[in-house]
């Protein structure tokens, strides 16, 4: 299990492509995920959705080619909401 950075690749975290597709970034590096998508996690353009805001997850799984296959996925709470 790890802590990552989970945002959206091509907004937020400098991955190519056209659509919003759920990243993770750790050890330097950004990967589209697999295994779960942005949609799952809420609003993705809502305020601190992935689109807007580099959150943090605590992840499982493993690189395989470019692309992290994930067997768990869990969003942390967002700490800019502490306390509304």
């Amino acid at each position: 299990m790890r802590v990552v950075e989970a945002s959206c690749g091509q907004c937020r975290l400098g991955l190519p492509g056209k659509d919003c597709d759920l990243a993770v970034r750790f050890d330097g590096r950004a990967y589209f995920v697999d295994g779960t998508s942005i949609d799952a996690h809420g609003d993705a353009h809502a305020k601190n959705g992935f689109c807007n805001a580099i959150r943090r997850a605590e992840v499982r799984g493993q690189v395989v080619g470019q692309r992290f296959v994930a067997t768990h996925f869990r969003l942390l709470p967002d700490s800019t909401a502490a306390g509304h």
